[in-house]
């Protein structure tokens, strides 16, 4: 499909650790220039995993997120460490990192943009079977969470209450739901 939005220019705004902000200079089909803002995130996004248990439930994590100032519940997740690796390597580590546990195998379920609207972040998002403790987390400095098991039902009824709101997270939980129906 053709389009006639062009973008001029970028300028990053203000250089973050994890995110640049960017103003874009934008041409409009109808010739008119504007300002957009644009989030770039500096390593193109990461990856998520839906853990599931030997006993078929799914292992979820729970912490307080400060950009909406409430806690959560939700998969694992977290930026790659490289530009350019392998996110299921990524998938594993926070696996690992945010429970405690480790995975037999790792599949790739689905891929996902989290904000197509003004964002170029991704999220590649895996499943891991045949779960095994290794013993403790080990989270970052900042991090404060709890690992919690749940069965599918349980977590479908919550995003549908609205509950379960992370977009990545539902994502996951609806594409693992889709696939074991097909």
């Amino acid at each position: 499909m053709e389009h006639n939005l062009k973008r001029l220019d970028r300028k990053i705004v203000y250089p973050g650790v994890v995110l640049n902000f960017c103003k874009d200079t934008m041409q409009l089909p109808t010739g008119k220039i504007e300002e957009w803002d644009f989030l770039q995130h500096k390593k193109g996004g990461g990856a998520c995993v839906v853990p599931v248990l030997p006993d078929g439930r799914i292992l979820m994590i729970r912490q307080y997120r400060p950009a909406v100032d409430r806690e959560t519940l939700e998969l694992p997740a977290g930026a790659k460490d490289a530009e350019d690796p392998d996110t299921s390597v990524t998938a594993k580590r926070e696996l690992e990192e945010e429970t405690g546990y480790t995975c037999g195998e790792i599949l790739p379920l689905v891929k996902i943009q989290t904000a197509v609207a003004y964002c170029n972040e991704y999220t590649d998002i895996y499943l891991a079977e045949n779960l095994q403790p290794i013993g403790t987390q080990h989270l970052d400095e900042a991090e404060e969470i709890r690992a919690e098991a749940f069965e599918k039902e349980e977590l479908l009824r919550r995003i549908y209450a609205g509950e379960i709101r992370d977009a990545k997270t539902v994502a996951g939980i609806m594409a693992y739901a889709a696939r074991k129906y097909s």
